[in-house]
C-alpha cells in the first residue's frame, strides 16, 4: 500500500495526564487507507499545501484501526516536536498526514500462542490490531502490557473492547503491571512463560526493545519469530 498525503482536520484533543495526549483527525478528502500496526507522518508546517518537498515531520503509531472512520494517535511528550504539538494543535486545525508506514502484522508470522509486549505509549499499534476484526483469526493470544503507573494506562476502552470481541473464545491471557507497583516487565519470566516456537512482538521505548530483544535471542527464539516495532 502506497503512503499518500492525507490534508486532515483535528476533531479532538484528550490530555490525559501531564504529558499524554491522545488526537482524533478526520479526512477532508479521501478515507484513510491503512492496516492494523502501521505509522503515519506528521507536519507542523503551516504553510504546506499539499505539493513539493514533504516538510518536516514525526512518525505515529495509529491507535485507530482501520474499520475506524477518524484515525487515532497517542504521544507523550519528551522532545521539540511533541512540545510543539502540545502547544500549538488545536481542536479544528488542518494539518498535513502521510500514510501508512510500515510492516508489523503484514509480515508473515504465525497466529498461535502469539505474545504481544508493550511499554507505555507502546501499546498504540497493538490497539489497531486487538480492535480490528483480524485478531480474529489469532488462537491463544498472550498479551504483557508495562505502564509506569495506573495514569498512564489510558487505553481500558480498547482493551474491554478486545475482551468483548472475543467473548465466546475467552483464550487471551492479558498482564499489565505497573513499575511503581510491581517494576518493569520482566522478559525472562515471559519467555519462561511462553514457548521458543511462537512469534513474539514488542513495542515500546528502543532500550526495551533492544533488550528484550537480546534476551529472546539468548533464549533461543528465532530472529524471525522476534517482530519488533522499532521505526524510531
Amino acid at each position: 500500500m502506497l503512503a499518500k498525503k492525507y490534508k486532515s482536520k483535528i476533531v479532538s484533543i484528550e490530555n490525559h495526564n501531564s504529558s499524554v495526549y491522545t488526537i482524533s483527525f478526520e479526512s477532508l478528502s479521501r478515507p484513510f487507507k491503512y492496516y492494523p500496526g502501521q505509522f503515519l507522518h506528521l507536519a507542523l508546517d503551516e504553510n504546506y499545501d499539499g505539493a513539493g518537498e514533504w516538510p518536516e515531520s514525526r512518525c505515529f503509531s495509529m491507535r485507530s484501526n482501520p474499520e475506524e472512520q477518524v484515525l487515532r494517535i497517542t504521544y507523550s511528550v519528551q522532545g521539540d516536536f511533541t512540545k510543539r504539538m502540545e502547544q500549538q494543535l488545536e481542536v479544528g486545525n488542518e494539518v498535513w498526514l502521510k500514510l501508512p508506514y510500515g510492516n508489523l502484522f503484514t509480515q508473515s508470522h504465525g497466529k498461535q500462542n502469539t505474545v504481544f509486549i508493550a511499554g507505555g505509549t507502546g501499546i498504540t499499534p497493538l490497539l489497531s490490531l486487538f480492535t480490528h476484526s483480524s485478531f480474529n483469526e489469532y488462537e491463544n493470544p498472550r498479551i504483557y502490557l508495562g505502564f509506569r503507573s495506573k495514569e498512564y494506562n489510558v487505553y481500558n476502552d480498547e482493551l474491554s473492547q478486545m475482551r468483548q470481541q472475543r467473548a465466546l473464545k475467552e483464550d487471551i491471557l492479558l498482564e499489565i503491571v505497573y513499575e511503581n507497583e510491581k517494576g518493569v516487565l520482566n522478559i525472562e519470566n515471559i519467555v519462561g512463560e511462553n514457548s521458543e516456537h511462537v512469534p513474539y512482538f514488542i513495542s515500546g521505548p528502543p532500550k526495551m526493545i533492544k533488550l528484550f530483544k537480546n534476551v529472546l535471542m539468548n533464549n533461543n527464539v528465532p530472529i524471525e519469530n522476534i517482530l519488533t516495532d522499532d521505526w524510531e
